[in-house]
């Protein structure tokens, strides 16, 4: 393999002398086997070559003592590019992080120090708690990932204002947490939710024990009115000008013009968009299937031609080889499926490209535009709210707000019509 990337045989037959001559080899079919880019395999097989001659300086000759050499290796390449250049910027993680790659496929069980999951919040001092959420509670594991993220926010704030344990929890402490998260600007939602998510901590800290007293009701939160917002749609002209930005002279580029389809055309959530595979695509009976939405439900739409097509040059002309059978996947090696986050930023990306101002622009920009689209030609909210996969019809009552052309006739003062 590495005769496919190297033309030099001085250079290969030094790659291949070295005593983990091997493993280098089995480093470089790895590569090629998901992708990377030829520039990427010529700047990392020299580097992890280099760590195998500093690992045999200091004695190394098996594999499994390489690890403990890592840390060195970094401290050694560093002070180097320090003395060649006098910068050190981003050199440490450039240097560790292909050959702890090279090392996780060439030794079992070893894991990069930044690939290691997060551990749980709290999860030493309160046991068993997330465990408690998806037993106890039924919890999907989504749900379950927002009560972390919400608990991690908790935690940092804590470290920030030197609390050092729940033990230590106050009321006051409880509210000025609430009013942090409040003063960053977020969602009355989203601070209405860090709050939810503390407050069942804090009754399951007490249930077992670890704290004398429920501090859950300490915690406020602000209220959210049904209607009280109006969803974040843009004009169909906005729409198109996002599209047209969109280069799809590449496979990034045919992905994301795909993925604004499926948004302005179906409303689709960016998990839904995630989480399609190519056995939801229905080629012969023209059918698009969603299978997972909320509460258990599923839809299947007619494939637009427009979207169809998109698909189709992405899945001929874009989409990486593999056995893997979503749908989309990362442009850049390793090729895994994207995630919703993932999604929610390409339309990001997009809307600030065509320079179109929406209070937290993402992929819900591009689905409450296609439910306006709908209101805009008189379906009714029931129909609209099956279309977009709503739970209930009270979740798509919010849309009558934002009837643009019955608004319009009540303040051109025809409000009797309408009514």
């Amino acid at each position: 393999m590495l005769e496919k990337y190297f033309t030099k045989m001085s250079t290969i037959d030094r790659y291949q002398s070295s005593w983990m001559g091997a493993g280098i080899e089995n480093y470089v079919v790895w590569l090629a086997g998901h992708d990377y880019k030829d520039r990427c395999i010529w700047s990392r097989v020299p580097l992890v070559f280099a760590f195998g001659e500093f690992a045999s300086s200091r004695g190394a000759t098996a594999l499994e003592e390489l690890p403990a050499l890592v840390d060195a290796f970094v401290e050694f390449r560093v002070a180097v590019q320090h003395r060649r250049t006098g910068s050190t910027r981003s050199m440490a993680k450039e240097v560790r992080g292909p050959v702890e790659q090279m090392l996780s496929v060439v030794l079992s069980g070893f894991e990069p120090t930044g690939r290691r999951p997060l551990a749980e919040p709290f999860a030493e001092v309160v046991p068993g708690f997330f465990d408690y959420l998806s037993r106890e509670r039924g919890l999907r594991p989504l749900t379950v990932r927002t009560y972390r993220f919400s608990l991690d926010h908790f935690a940092d704030y804590l470290g920030r204002i030197g609390v050092d344990s729940i033990l230590e929890l106050s009321p006051s402490i409880l509210s000025s947490y609430i009013v942090d998260r409040a003063g960053t600007g977020l969602a009355k939602s989203t601070v209405r939710g860090d709050a939810g998510a503390l407050r069942v901590f804090l009754r399951y800290a007490h249930r077992e024990g670890i704290l004398a007293s429920d501090l859950s009701a300490a915690v406020g939160w602000p209220q959210v009115y049904r209607l009280s917002d109006i969803p974040r749609s843009i004009s169909w002209a906005d729409v198109n000008k996002v599209l047209a930005g969109v280069d799809r002279r590449d496979g990034t580029g045919r992905r994301d013009y795909a993925i604004l389809l499926l948004l302005v055309t179906y409303g689709l959530r960016g998990r839904e968009i995630a989480a399609l595979t190519l056995d939801d695509i229905d080629w012969k009976r023209e059918r698009l299937a969603i299978p997972e939405r909320k509460a258990g439900h599923s839809t299947a739409f007619p494939l637009s031609s427009v979207v169809g097509e998109a698909l189709l040059d992405y899945l001929r002309r874009g989409r990486p080889t593999t056995a893997d059978r979503h749908v989309f996947f990362r442009s850049v090696a390793p090729h895994r499926p994207i995630g919703p986050a993932a999604v929610s930023s390409r339309a990001r990306h997009y809307l600030l490209k065509a320079g179109i101002t929406v209070p937290r622009p993402g992929s819900h920009t591009l689905r409450h535009s296609a439910v306006q689209r709908l209101v805009d030609a008189n379906f009714d909210l029931k129909a609209i709210g099956d279309f977009i996969g709503h739970r209930s019809a009270r979740s798509t009552e919010i849309y009558a707000k934002v009837d643009v052309e019955s608004l319009r006739l009540i303040a051109l003062g025809n409000g009797e019509e309408v009514l």
